[in-house]
């Protein structure tokens, strides 16, 4: 039975900016280099928060209001207005998704979007996948590397292959800007003994402005609401781009990346989510072992954008990227509440594991027309391989006492308890038409076809296992485009996501998984304002993923979930100084088939039933007080369940609020920012996970108030 704790460690949480604007500043150099302005796919500017267009559902430069699908992107602009510091932190204020589920959690994101897990499918850079075997060897992107991150909700494969059913995050990379030199130089404090310092440097290399250079860095040396638990981090990002002409460029983008921190804590539910005769668990407990506990993680990626438009008719683009993440864990955590309601006993675990892999899409772009009839084709054809090992030993701790913890006890050597090696090949070719019907009428088509190749080799058992899986994907979309702004549309995608493995009961191969959505959705636009709202509806299934049979606990194929539900999104920047975001969203998301006959009809674990935000940011152009700005938030996160490995999810954790705020002065080159999150430092319970009964579950804390000074110097 020890397989079903560390596998609820591997699922759950183990207990617990600059602007890239172009500077006017030639003036006051001897020699005025031009500047040249790019409109291609290595650079993109917004304005305050809301953005016109997005390529991550269409891989087309296409208008959000043409665009029959929900997508949603968090700017430059507001990133720096929340200082925003983990990808988590920056998706708070997006409708639909869910990115804080296991509250304080220093080690990666996990991402619920529609209801749906995309934590190991979903996350993308620059439109290439990042392959993210979740806890194994997980990624962790810099968000002061973005420029904008681009989130389109629901079914994706037409376009990037193998993906969930919930949709994809997009971190769009900071590029070389061309011009004079310029850039930002920030430096930030704040409570947890937290010290950090970035760097954001652009400009053109030559007078011809052929060739454009950034260097993003970032240093971060912090603790954090948990004793003994820091978050130090190094990020480097240098990129070129080589623009030899107004139809060519090339753009070389790599960044390395070491974190150093510990994992996140998990506290038994008595203490936290219930009572406890000892009293409540406080929020900064370590659970673990001091000078033991690690979590270390080196990151590095090169690669390049590249486009040639041969008229205003035809482009060729490809995008490449080699990545390379390396972990290396070492963990006591909690196991189960012994009977004096204060003593847990404790298991230990390590990490081992590296993730290798090379992406690659090809595309072809070519406008036509038949007849009236205007079309943007698009033809591409991508490829994908990883390599993936991990070696993870398993064993008992010592037991702690959460209430008057001692520290110190040896910790014995873990058992050999998994070593593999898994190898993964996929190629697709997709093929899409936007149609310009008439004047008013946009229709979207595309279809693809996959194929992958995987094998995993056991190095303990000396076994070997391989499958191959082929699929075909379609959508399709229709938008009508009103003279007053509205865009009413309907569309229909599925999605494909191989399961590896065999399945525990019949000892077949895994099916793939597979996603389908029907979404029907209005969007806003006012002419000649920066303002833009959407409201969408969606139905969507997601099939053939894995459960855990009730018997052996190993994983068989009898899953299926239905999530419908309405999103809805506001932004607005005015004249005036007033930038805005709210958002609304309500999920029905449960079990529709599953192992467990006592889990149908349950509500999908994690996932809250209701979120809505609204976020608010004003800054003085003129007068007195001209320059300083005040900025404030809430996020109302509403009632979910927790997960329980034997069935029905009986663990049910409390809505909360939390508010942010921010306060800020700009004078001339110079400003200084104040910001705090979870303002009241309202202590919360985010998520919940048992083996039976509430009584034996765990759950995790929210994050506490944070609270950041800084200053910045642009230049």
């Amino acid at each position: 039975m020890a397989a079903l704790p560390l596998a609820a460690a591997l699922i759950c949480p183990a207990p617990a900016t600059a602007k890239d604007t172009d500077k006017d500043s030639s003036a006051d150099k001897d020699v005025t280099l031009p500047v040249v302005e790019v409109k291609d796919q290595s650079t993109r500017r917004d304005v305050g928060f809301v953005a016109a267009t997005s390529s991550a559902a269409s891989k087309t430069d296409t208008p959000l209001l043409e665009t029959p699908q929900s997508i949603s992107v968090v700017t430059d602009d507001q990133l720096e207005a929340q200082n925003v510091g983990t990808i988590a932190e920056a998706l708070r204020y997006t409708p639909g998704v869910q990115s804080e589920s296991f509250g304080f959690e220093p080690r990666t994101t996990y991402l619920k979007m529609r209801g749906f897990d995309v934590t190991e499918t979903g996350l993308f850079q620059d439109g290439l996948k990042l392959v993210n075997p979740g806890f194994a060897v997980s990624y962790n992107l810099e968000p002061f590397g973005a420029e904008r991150i681009e989130i389109p909700r629901g079914p994706a494969s037409v376009l990037y292959g193998q993906a969930g059913a919930g949709g994809l995050v997009n971190f769009v990379s900071k590029k070389p800007i061309f011009g004079a030199f310029g850039g930002d130089i920030k430096f930030e404090a704040g409570n947890y003994d937290r010290l950090q310092g970035e760097l954001d440097l652009h400009g053109s290399l030559d007078q011809a402005g052929t060739l454009a250079t950034r260097l993003v860095a970032l240093g971060r040396d912090s603790g954090t609401q948990v004793d003994f638990i820091d978050d130090n981090r190094i990020y480097l990002a240098p990129s070129l781009t080589w623009k030899p002409d107004e139809r060519t460029t090339l753009t070389f983008l790599s960044h390395y990346q070491q974190d150093q921190t510990q994992p996140s804590q998990r506290y038994p539910a008595a203490g936290t989510l219930f009572g406890n005769p000892n009293g409540p668990l406080p929020s900064n407990r370590f659970t673990g072992e001091p000078g033991v506990d690690r979590y270390d993680r080196e990151q590095f990626s090169v690669g390049y954008l590249f486009e040639h438009r041969f008229n205003d008719k035809l482009a060729v683009r490809q995008n490449t990227r080699y990545y390379d993440n390396k972990l290396d864990v070492r963990s006591v955590y909690t196991a189960a509440l012994l009977a004096d309601q204060r003593t847990t006993s404790r298991y230990y675990y390590e990490v081992d594991g590296r993730v290798q892999g090379f992406s690659l899409d090809n595309q072809a772009e070519l406008k036509l027309a038949t007849g009236p009839i205007a079309h943007t084709l698009l033809a591409g054809l991508d490829f994908q391989h990883t390599d993936a090992t991990y070696v993870l030993p398993f064993g008992s701790a010592p037991d702690l006492d959460l209430y008057a913890p001692v520290y110190g006890a040896a910790v014995p050597v873990a058992s050999p308890y998994q070593n593999d090696v898994s190898v993964q090949d996929q190629i697709g070719l997709y093929l899409q038409d936007q149609i310009k019907l008439t004047e008013k009428w946009r229709l979207t088509l595309g279809g693809r076809y996959d194929l992958a190749d995987s094998a995993t080799t056991d190095r303990l058992g000396g076994s070997a296992s391989g499958q191959q899986d082929e699929k075909a994907t379609g959508r399709a979309g229709l938008v009508y485009l009103a003279d007053n702004g509205l865009a009413p549309y309907f569309s229909y995608a599925t999605s494909f996501l191989p399961a590896l493995g065999r399945d525990a009961l019949t000892r077949q191969t895994f099916q793939p998984e597979t996603g389908e959505q029907y979404e029907f959705g209005v969007k806003y636009q006012p002419r000649n304002q920066q303002s833009f709202v959407s409201l969408a509806y969606f139905d969507l299934t997601r099939d053939n993923y894995l459960t855990t049979d009730p018997t052996s606990f190993q994983n068989v194929q009898k899953g299926s979930a239905h999530s419908r539900g309405i999103e809805l999104e506001g932004l607005a920047s005015l004249d005036n100084g007033l930038n805005v975001t709210a958002s609304y969203s309500y999920l029905d998301a449960t079990v529709t088939k599953s192992s467990f006959a006592s889990e149908v009809g349950e509500h999908l674990e994690y996932v809250p039933d209701h979120k809505a935000t609204l976020w608010a940011d004003y800054t003085l152009a003129n007068g007195p007080a001209k320059g300083w700005g005040i900025g404030g938030g809430a996020r109302y996160i509403g009632t979910s369940y927790g997960n329980n490995y034997y069935g029905r999810n009986t663990s049910e954790v409390p809505s909360y609020v939390l508010f942010d705020a921010s306060l800020h002065y700009t004078w001339k080159q110079l400003q200084l920012a104040f910001n705090l999150q979870n303002a009241l430092d309202k202590e919360h319970v985010t998520s919940a996970f048992d083996y039976g009964t509430p009584a034996d579950g765990f759950a995790t804390y929210g994050m506490r108030r944070v609270i950041t000074g800084s200053v910045k110097y642009s230049f």
